[in-house]
C-alpha cells in the first residue's frame, strides 16, 4: 500500500506543472548517449509522447555526430576540425545530409511512431524551415588579432519559418527536425543542433528549451551540480573556468534563446531514464535550469 501511495504523491507533485504547461511549446535537443542506448531511446520516446498527450506542443531537434563520423570513415573521408567545428566541403556535406536527413531523422521518427506517437521528419530545407548562411569561424592570430576562416558548408540560422511547424502542431503531429539548413541559392548547410534548437525555440516563443547531454548539468568549480542559474551566473562561471569546453556553446545557446523570449532553458542528463519528465514534472528536477 505504501508503494501505491508514493505513486499517488508523485502524480500530485506533477499536477500543477501539467496545468501550467498545457498548451505551451517545448523544444528538445535530442542527442548524445540517449540516441545510442535502446533502453534510453524507448524512455525518450515515451516521455515525448506523454508530453504530447498532456497538450504540450513538442518539437524535437536531433544531432548525429557519431553517425556522421562512422559514415565518413566508411567512405574513407578524413575530417578536419577548426575549434571543434567540422570543416565541411561539398563531399562531406553530401554525407552529412544523407546521414542526418536520410538515416538519423527517419530512425527518430520511426521510434516515436512505433511507441504510439505521430511524428513527422523535417530538414531545414522543407518549406525553407531553416533559412541559413555560411558561418565563418573566428580564430586567434599570432599578433593577438582575430581572423575569420571559411570552413565550408557550415551554417548559421538566419530565419526560422514556423508556418510548417504550426501546421503540424494543429494536426497534433510531433515535428522532428534534422539540423540541415538551406542557403539563398538552395545550398545545404551543416548546422550545430544546439544552435538550431535554440533558434527554433526563440522563433516559436517556446516555454522551454531542453538540451539532452551526457553530463548531469552545469557544475560549479567544486564539481557540484547547480540546479538553477541565471544568465549572469553563467557568464561568471565561464570566467571562473567552471564551465569549459563543449559546455560553453551549450550554455551560450541557452542564454541566446532566453534573451530572445524563451522562458526557461534546461541542460539535463540524457543518460537517465525519463530524464525529460523528471526535470519538468518534479519540484527538484535532475539537471540545471537556466533563467533570465
Amino acid at each position: 500500500m505504501e508503494h501505491l501511495i508514493e505513486k499517488a504523491k508523485t502524480l500530485m507533485e506533477a499536477l500543477p506543472y501539467i496545468r501550467r504547461f498545457s498548451g505551451k511549446t517545448f523544444v528538445i535537443k535530442y542527442g548524445g548517449h540517449a540516441m545510442a542506448d535502446e533502453r534510453l531511446k524507448e524512455s525518450f520516446a515515451l516521455d515525448v509522447i506523454m508530453l504530447k498527450s498532456l497538450g504540450i506542443n513538442t518539437v524535437i531537434v536531433h544531432g548525429g555526430g557519431p553517425q556522421i563520423n562512422q559514415t565518413l570513415e566508411r567512405y574513407g573521408i578524413v575530417s578536419r576540425f577548426v575549434k571543434g567545428m567540422r570543416v565541411t566541403d561539398e563531399e562531406t556535406m553530401s554525407v552529412v545530409e544523407m546521414v542526418l536527413v536520410g538515416q538519423v531523422n527517419k530512425e527518430v521518427v520511426g521510434y516515436l511512431n512505433q511507441h504510439g506517437g505521430r511524428a513527422v521528419g523535417l530538414s531545414g530545407k522543407d518549406g525553407t524551415l531553416l533559412l541559413s548562411k555560411k558561418l565563418l569561424q573566428e580564430i586567434g592570430t599570432e599578433d593577438g588579432g582575430i581572423e575569420e576562416v571559411d570552413i565550408g558548408y557550415v551554417g548559421d540560422v538566419v530565419k526560422v519559418n514556423t508556418d510548417l511547424i504550426a501546421t503540424l502542431e494543429q494536426g497534433r503531429y510531433i515535428p522532428v527536425i534534422a539540423p540541415v539548413g538551406v542557403g539563398p541559392q538552395g545550398e545545404s548547410y551543416n548546422i550545430n543542433a544546439d544552435l538550431v534548437a535554440g533558434r527554433v525555440a526563440a522563433a516559436l516563443g517556446a516555454e522551454k528549451l531542453i538540451l539532452l547531454t551526457d553530463i548531469e548539468g552545469v557544475k560549479d568549480k567544486e564539481g557540484r551540480l547547480l540546479t538553477s542559474i541565471a544568465v549572469a551566473d553563467m557568464h561568471r562561471l565561464i570566467e571562473e573556468e567552471a564551465i569549459t569546453g563543449g559546455m560553453i556553446p551549450k550554455v551560450v545557446c541557452c542564454a541566446d534563446a532566453l534573451n530572445q523570449g524563451v522562458r526557461k532553458a534546461h541542460i539535463i542528463d540524457g543518460r537517465v531514464e525519463h530524464a525529460v519528465l523528471l526535470e519538468i514534472f518534479t519540484d527538484i528536477g535532475i539537471g540545471t535550469e537556466i533563467v533570465r
